[in-house]
């Protein structure tokens, strides 16, 4: 055998290639979407493809194919797609997959450029936030070069539970200050490294999103590793992500792969739906002035050049990385601290966008 030859097919075996679809099935595809854009998701004030919540949409021999990616409270949208796209001359049946996560009303992405500007810290904050709101939140850390969030919620040496059900085998997720989680990090011993390899880090991914005992949750938040490689992709590709939120610090260093990441998710359909400028300034423990040790402007020239709404600016507060380390987050411990109060009105909009008014009892100080 030549020592170019592959082991795994016949050097003279020639790759099969999907034909392209038909000039008459791009036409009716353009036409299945214009329908489509007809369709409203109320809340979000948008149609159901500029959302991305329609995937996989394809046409062939006047059959439709799509995904409709929803969350708990939108199961009646995927009546209306079947309906509204078999209203098309031409069109023989329309299948329509739906995918969600059982008992997830919202699901939110958190993501980043670059490592090291705060991520997880802002997810585990946010979550925070949204808990004091009464609003039920889970958080999924899918970060698998650096799973911190546990240790962040004082649950790194916890272990995960498998349960049957009717619907198979699932995770039970752990539960920290009303917060439930589940982590990569907890299937690894302590101090040893998540070494994996495409493959398998899909297959963990995957099950982490379908095979997860939840509940009900009005929000699950995942926590992104940063870039846009693998795991973004698995991620955007298997959950009904209905936006994303990105982190960034204000020097020019990460702004410019934050840019990246937003251009990454609006070619998959997942829209952008806020920025949070981490790091943003430290406030004198004597005269309050903010200095910002990391430069200004950086969140508010990617919002302003990406349309991309500026949700906050965090300051930088010594006590955040000692609660992480404590493992409660600030907004549960020192909840009228600046840091906890930008997150707090995150929260608040969050709500407000995604009609969460629940009015539970909020989550005691530790």
């Amino acid at each position: 055998m030549s020592n170019h030859a592959s082991p795994f097919h016949r050097a003279d075996a020639t790759p099969t290639e999907t034909p392209p679809p038909s000039p008459q099935d791009l036409t009716h595809k353009a036409e299945v979407i214009g329908q489509l854009k007809t369709l409203r998701e109320p809340m979000l004030d948008n149609d159901l493809v500029s959302l991305g919540m329609v995937r996989n949409l394809q046409v062939v021999d006047n059959y439709v194919y799509l995904r409709l990616y929803v969350g708990r409270h939108q199961l009646k949208l995927q009546g209306q797609v079947q309906a509204t796209i078999g209203q098309l001359p031409w069109c023989k049946k329309v299948y329509v997959q739906l995918c969600t996560i059982p008992g997830v009303r919202t699901t939110l992405a958190v993501s980043s450029g670059k490592g090291g500007v705060g991520k997880t810290t802002t997810a585990v904050n946010l979550a925070a936030a949204l808990t004091k709101t009464g609003a039920k939140v889970g958080l999924l850390d899918a970060d698998i070069y650096g799973p911190n969030v546990p240790q962040m919620l004082g649950l790194e040496q916890a272990q995960v539970q498998v349960i049957d059900t009717p619907d198979g085998q699932r995770f039970v997720p752990l539960e920290a200050h009303g917060i439930k989680l589940m982590s990569v990090g907890l299937l690894a011993k302590p101090d040893h490294p998540l070494a994996w390899r495409g493959p398998v880090m899909h297959k963990i991914l995957t099950q982490f999103i379908h095979e997860v005992d939840w509940g009900e949750l009005d929000y699950l938040l995942i926590d992104l590793p940063p870039g846009t490689g693998d795991a973004q992709i698995t991620i955007v590709q298997e959950s009904p992500i209905c936006g994303v939120l990105m982190v960034t610090t204000p020097q020019q260093v990460a702004v410019s792969d934050v840019r990246r990441s937003v251009h990454m998710f609006r070619q998959v359909g997942v829209p952008v739906l806020g920025l949070v400028e981490n790091m943003s300034y430290l406030l004198c423990g004597h005269c309050g002035e903010p200095t910002p040790i990391f430069g200004s402007g950086g969140g508010a020239q990617i919002a302003t050049e990406m349309s991309v709404p500026l949700w906050g600016q965090v300051p930088i507060d010594p006590r955040i990385c000692e609660q992480g380390d404590a493992g409660v987050p600030l907004p549960l411990q020192v909840p009228d601290a600046p840091l906890s109060q930008v997150f707090g009105q995150i929260a608040t909009g969050l709500n407000a966008t995604f009609a969460v008014t629940k009015a539970q009892e909020p989550v005691a100080a530790y």
